[in-house]
């Protein structure tokens, strides 16, 4: 069955009349506000439009501009990311700000350039080299990757053949209103060509799709099996002081939660814990109580199973962590596995 080549300028047609409005968006023909799209593309990294919005204006209600980010403490910015998950990006949003910052608050408007950014990679670099500055640079998502793979059927599993699917993105991106194309394909991969039940009689580029012309669309991309996620598991303490403050502690900057608030609790391994060996990692010597239940939360790579133990200290000694009101911990950089904790411990108070 002979390839029909797809027309770009098709697709920037149906971008026109059905492209979606986002906060962070400039209307087509229209280049992005630099600033804006760096931090939703920052924020859409393993992250749904849907989840992203308000988290968004939040971040630019409170920082409106880079230097007002680059000027925030680092414990506001993670406090406000909390619920977005993978907090590296929080840190490096908030080192790039002030890299940014410190060179006179323009983003550099060149791929190259801008991979040199704190927590910029090369997806984002291109996103926002084409949107916000016209360049023309090959944008691929997870939308942008099952489009190219239905157009053009190629049934090679991801991730395995993700350099493939760059290179077809890479022929089709055009030399004009690169940012809208690159927009545009994310908008049809979210919009009509979508995962389960793609909308084919409404795709501007039905004539050419060849897993359309096959009927293999909806088994497109293959993907490698994935392998099973393992449990860990782990015991928090919910260490209760004077006038009813709890113990929290940082997290060492590197590794994953790098930096957030915690509730002091054992490491995180494969084997259940008993509660001799937990008790090793308490805090404090004191009387614990294990909390009926436990509180799961899923990450990328693992399930995590915890406990949770409650014990009361009569002295709130500020070398064992920060001491914070139970009604201030929203003021704290929790991730969302310590605000499940936190719930938990309430619930059963």
């Amino acid at each position: 069955m002979p390839q029909v080549f797809p027309d770009p300028r098709r697709l920037l047609d149906w971008y026109d009349r059905h492209h979606r409005t986002l906060p962070w968006r400039a209307p087509p023909g229209r280049l992005g506000d630099p600033y804006r799209v760096w931090l939703s593309e920052i924020m859409l990294q393993q992250t749904t439009v849907q989840t992203v919005v308000p988290y968004f204006l939040t971040f630019l209600d409170r920082w409106p501009t880079i230097q007002a980010l680059a000027a925030a403490d680092l414990d506001d910015v993670l406090t406000r990311w909390a619920g977005l998950g993978y907090y590296a990006r929080a840190r490096n949003l908030h080192r790039c700000a002030r890299a940014v910052a410190e060179q006179g608050g323009i983003f550099p408007d060149d791929e190259d350039s801008l991979r040199a950014l704190p927590g910029i990679g090369a997806y984002t670099a291109a996103a926002i080299a084409a949107i916000a500055f016209g360049r023309k640079a090959t944008v691929v998502d997870g939308n942008v990757e099952r489009v190219m793979a239905r157009l053009f059927a190629i049934t090679d599993p991801l991730p395995g053949v993700k350099p493939r699917l760059k290179e077809r993105a890479a022929e089709l991106t055009p030399d004009e209103r690169p940012g809208d194309y690159a927009q545009a394909v994310m908008d049809l991969g979210a919009t009509i060509c979508t995962p389960r039940t793609p909308a084919c009689a409404l795709c501007p580029w039905r004539d050419p799709c060849l897993a359309r012309r096959r009927g293999i669309a909806a088994d497109l991309p293959a993907k490698t099996a994935k392998p099973v996620r393992p449990t860990r598991h782990g015991a928090a303490f919910w260490t209760i002081g004077p006038d009813g403050v709890v113990l929290l502690r940082r997290r060492p900057e590197k590794g994953l939660l790098g930096g957030m608030m915690e509730i002091p609790s054992t490491p995180w391994r494969e084997m259940p814990w008993s509660l001799e060996e937990a008790l090793a990692f308490a805090p404090s010597r004191t009387r614990w109580t294990v909390l009926p239940g436990s509180v799961i939360h899923v990450f990328t790579h693992f399930r995590l199973e915890m406990t949770v133990l409650r014990g009361r200290v009569s002295d709130a000694d500020p070398d064992l962590g920060t001491w914070c009101p139970v009604g201030r911990l929203g003021d704290q950089a929790l991730p969302t596995i310590m605000r499940k904790l936190a719930h938990h411990a309430q619930s059963e108070s």
